[in-house]
């Protein structure tokens, strides 16, 4: 009797630690231990120790927290981040709202006018912003020309001109985190809400906007979180009074080398995107990033949930009343079109940079003029027969590419592994294939520079192909992971009673069905690698120049209008490379 009460133990006891297809995942899981989470905690791990003996020690933290200087950037970082994030959803909300409720067809194509300046580098479209706010800029020129202004206005180098770039910079990837939720989003509940009486204005604000809120703060999570990390926009917007943490640690590693207290920065921005996380996941679920179901406990305490509502419900009385007033003033016809005019006014602001950089990399003058005295091709002859700039370019596509391939193969095993699975691991899993995206660039950048120059990788193209492939790879994966969820696995299955081995059916069943996701991630991983900097400005050493760190140091150095014909490159680099998915979103 003993020995058949122990024997189905003993049977049942190693499915509890039995992976299944989570095996897929390994190579995965191994690449982001080594490359990821060990730079990252050996970092961390360098803020508590004493330079001179070694020994445990907190005085880094204390130095942050009674120098004055120190302790003021912690603030302004803060702040920035979290005011950039709030500008991001208020303006972001109405755009993909209005993009949720077209047609799929329409959608698509206006999506791609959100899509460009997101993947558009942010050197390019701080550059353009020096060229638009700037004392002899696009505005100041137009306003001084047209006797608005009597004398230029200081738009750069202040808060101002780094929350105009931080938020144009922002509101993209807050329109296509939120996006997907709001188009799951049943119209007909709204609908309803209508025909038991309430207002549009309490059908969107009760019924509705509750149904968005995961969207919405996801947005708010990844918004803060890559604001956070921020150095480029407020290096070539700001002053000094606007100097953020990332710019601090740059200085303490290229320059001072004190790498204890670029750890104990790092670990405060580290622990602010952490406890971030925490909270978002402790209401949402963090796997509502991936556009799962929300898993969290949102609404799920009476007492938030009523306050919540009453808010909502206020909202929504004034909403009502400010609605039939813009009704009555500016009659039906054109307050139902004021959502649309309000979103062509926020693509207008989106692509702006772009359609002010492309003038000046024809100018015919020796500096950066709106509008050119006259066009010709000298900046472009200028970039193609530089050996350094075409070397840079050539660099930039062969990490690129090589970053793409390894990117795709292991984010696609991965996400396959875990469609297939139903582990109690995948959870955790999940979570770590997108930790990368969660933890601020910065952050990773400084780690795998420290444990790359011990492993002779600095200057080298594999280590940069290895930096670039660690912060692609939530991308590639996510990319793939979204296409596997509406996979119908009984094809492989029926692919298995004809005779084909599991090689075979993923070789000539899985990978032709889902070749749009793979395509996806190849194009999203290698624009994530072809536009990066803060991966190349440690690992690159100096020698193996990328071509985003090449026009970092000529903006340090002298703005010229070089930069323009070079932005216009990465731009027509971008925009082809989204076109082309696009149109293979379109074919399947």
């Amino acid at each position: 009797m003993t020995a058949t009460a122990v024997t189905p133990a003993r049977a049942a006891r190693p499915n509890r630690f039995r992976f299944g297809p989570l095996w897929l995942a390994v190579p995965g899981i191994a690449f982001l231990l080594i490359f990821f989470l060990v730079p990252v905690a050996r970092l961390m791990g360098l803020s508590l120790e004493d330079a001179d003996t070694g020994a445990m020690t907190a005085s880094h933290y204390g130095r942050i927290f009674e120098t004055d200087v120190y302790f003021r950037v912690l603030l302004i970082t803060f702040r920035i981040a979290g005011l950039t994030t709030l500008f991001s959803l208020v303006l972001g909300y109405p755009l993909a709202y209005w993009l949720s409720r077209l047609p799929d067809r329409t959608r698509g194509t206006m999506i791609l006018l959100v899509m460009v300046p997101f993947w558009t580098s942010y050197l390019v479209k701080s550059f353009a912003w020096v060229i638009v706010l700037g004392r002899t800029g696009v505005i100041n020129q137009i306003g001084l020309g047209s006797g608005l202004l009597s004398q230029p206005l200081e738009l750069l180098h202040n808060e101002l001109g780094v929350m105009i770039g931080m938020v144009h910079a922002m509101v993209p990837l807050a329109i296509l985190t939120m996006l997907p939720v709001m188009t799951g989003i049943d119209r007909r509940l709204t609908q309803a809400s209508g025909t038991l009486g309430a207002t549009p204005a309490k059908g969107f604000w009760l019924v509705y906007f509750p149904l968005s809120l995961p969207g919405a703060a996801a947005a708010g999570l990844l918004t803060f979180i890559s604001s956070l990390g921020f150095f480029i926009v407020p290096a070539l917007l700001g002053g000094r009074q606007q100097t953020m943490l990332a710019q601090l640690i740059i200085v303490q590693v290229q320059e001072i080398l004190n790498w204890a207290f670029a750890g104990a920065l790092a670990a405060m921005m580290l622990a602010a995107a952490l406890i971030t996380c925490w909270v978002y996941d402790r209401v949402f679920g963090l796997s509502s990033l991936s556009g799962e179901p929300s898993d969290g406990k949102a609404g799920k305490t009476g007492f938030l949930r009523a306050l919540g509502l009453a808010i909502l419900d206020r909202v929504a009385s004034i909403s009502s009343a400010v609605a039939s007033g813009s009704h009555a003033l500016l009659g039906p016809a054109v307050s139902s079109r004021m959502l649309g005019i309000y979103s062509l006014m926020m693509f207008a602001f989106l692509m702006l940079p772009t359609l002010v950089v492309l003038p000046i990399a024809f100018t015919s003058s020796q500096f950066l003029e709106f509008p050119p005295p006259g066009y010709g091709l000298e900046w472009f002859r200028t970039y193609f027969t530089s050996d350094l700039w075409v070397a840079a370019t050539i660099r930039s596509f062969g990490v690129a590419f090589a970053t793409a391939i390894v990117a795709t193969v292991i984010g696609g095993s991965a996400a396959l592994a875990l469609a297939r699975s139903r582990s109690r691991w995948r959870g955790i899993i999940f979570a770590f294939f997108l930790a990368p995206m969660i933890v601020p660039r910065i952050v990773i950048a400084v780690g795998l520079f420290y444990l790359f120059a011990q492993m002779g990788l600095v200057a080298t193209d594999l280590g940069l192909v290895i930096g670039h492939t660690v912060l692609a790879l939530p991308f590639a994966f996510v990319a793939i992971a979204a296409v596997l969820k509406s996979y119908d696995w009984r094809l492989d299955q029926a692919a298995a009673t004809l005779g084909a081995n599991r090689v075979q059916a993923l070789r000539f069943v899985t990978v032709p069905l889902i070749k749009s996701g793979l395509t996806a991630a190849f194009l999203f991983a290698f624009i994530t690698s072809f536009d990066e900097l803060t991966v190349a400005i440690f690992v690159s050493g100096g020698v193996k120049t990328t071509l985003p760190k090449q026009m970092w140091d000529d903006m340090i150095l002298q703005l010229n209008p070089t930069l323009a014909a070079v932005s216009v490159v990465v731009f027509i680099v971008v925009t082809t490379l989204l076109l082309a998915a696009e149109k293979l979103r379109r074919s399947t």
